[in-house]
């Protein structure tokens, strides 16, 4: 080992402490809902203890106490700032992270593990939003989220449309031409198959697009790469290596964006979820009901009841405002036909992806 070796090692070092300092000011952030005030002398100190009764090696127990005293600080000057939180599924550098971030760069984007995190977090007031995927081009519907969306008591607030760019990266320091494995997502690597194929790598499923850009990061495994958002790239210091792999170009993802309170009155789209009674024509005639007034519907889906296998929830979203008679019409006139209905929400329509 060389000095350009051992430089190498301590910037990867310092990118990786960066980034978990990163992770710390956001949960640091998410305490704030559990808080009567920002500042805690008592944890503070008991952060301050604990940290200098574990120092270790060449780290000295002052150092590390003056270390984190400029971190709680800094923790406490975010929390200050009254700063707004998304929430979204994956880690960071997935899809869902790049969709929070073109819909209100000023958010603060908050990796959670499932999207029911996402959904209960923003229930709770750990979080202000949560962005969760729910169609995409070729994959269908996400029925998670639907499912989750009969449950929950929060609104849909907006929604944006990414084009999904798959981008293949790897290591500064390894050769394209030696890559042997690539590490992604099942659903990513599916779609991806033509390419790995020409290049000969071989497939290895990971459980998260975002997370295997992490890992091969942190492990630095030979001979390998990642499928995953050219801002996985960025975020992780790897060099995409080509953009644009999919085997369908083109394809996108439909994100919503969901808060306990309602967005802005004048939205040009609705969302409804609702259940008829089992018998013929039940949903025709609710269908009927949009055509009469002329209400253009832009997506219909149906999901098996939870309560009763026999029976679907079905899933609409049409042009419109709340502030349209038509609307509030019609809605009247459906809630009177359903077993079960609710209103999601009335938001902009998303542009659709260039």
């Amino acid at each position: 080992m060389d000095l350009a070796d051992i430089r190498k090692r301590i910037n990867m070092i310092d990118f990786e402490i960066l980034k978990l300092l990163n992770s710390r000011m956001e949960y640091a952030l998410r305490t704030k809902r559990f808080k009567p005030a920002v500042e805690d002398l008592a944890r503070e100190n008991e952060v301050i203890d604990y940290i200098q009764k574990h120092s270790q090696g060449l780290i000295e127990p002052e150092f590390c106490k003056n270390l984190f005293v400029r971190i709680i600080a800094e923790s406490k000057r975010l929390q200050l700032e009254h700063l707004k939180l998304i929430g979204f599924q994956g880690e960071h550098g997935a899809f869902g992270e790049v969709a929070a971030r073109q819909f209100d760069p000023d958010l603060i984007c908050i990796s959670c593990s499932e999207f029911r995190e996402v959904f209960e977090a923003v229930e709770n007031g750990l979080l202000h939003y949560g962005i969760v995927p729910i169609e995409s081009t070729p994959g269908g519907t996400v029925a998670d989220v639907n499912a989750f969306l009969t449950e929950t008591s929060l609104l849909i607030v907006g929604e944006i449309k990414i084009p999904i760019r798959y981008c293949f990266m790897t290591l500064p320091e390894t050769d394209p031409r030696e890559i042997r494995v690539a590490y992604s997502h099942p659903q990513v690597l599916s779609h991806c198959q033509a390419y790995l194929a020409r290049r000969k790598v071989e497939a290895r499923p990971y459980y998260d697009s975002g997370a295997a850009a992490r890992m091969l990061m942190r492990e630095r495994p030979e001979a390998a790469a990642v499928i995953a958002s050219g801002f996985a790239a960025d975020f992780y210091n790897l060099v995409a290596v080509e953009d644009g792999i999919a085997d369908c170009p083109g394809s996108f993802t439909r994100f919503l964006v969901l808060a306990k309170e309602a967005g802005q009155p004048d939205g040009s789209k609705c969302s409804v979820v609702f259940s008829t009674d089992h018998r013929a024509g039940a949903l025709f005639g609710i269908l009927q009901e949009f055509a009469d007034v002329g209400i253009n519907l832009t997506r219909i889906e149906s999901l098996p009841s939870r309560d009763d296998p026999e029976s679907y929830v079905f899933f609409l979203d049409f042009d419109g405002s709340v502030r349209d008679p038509r609307v509030v019409r019609v809605l009247d006139r459906v809630k009177n036909k359903t077993r079960i209905f609710k209103f999601l929400g009335c938001y902009p329509a998303a542009k659709n992806p260039a």
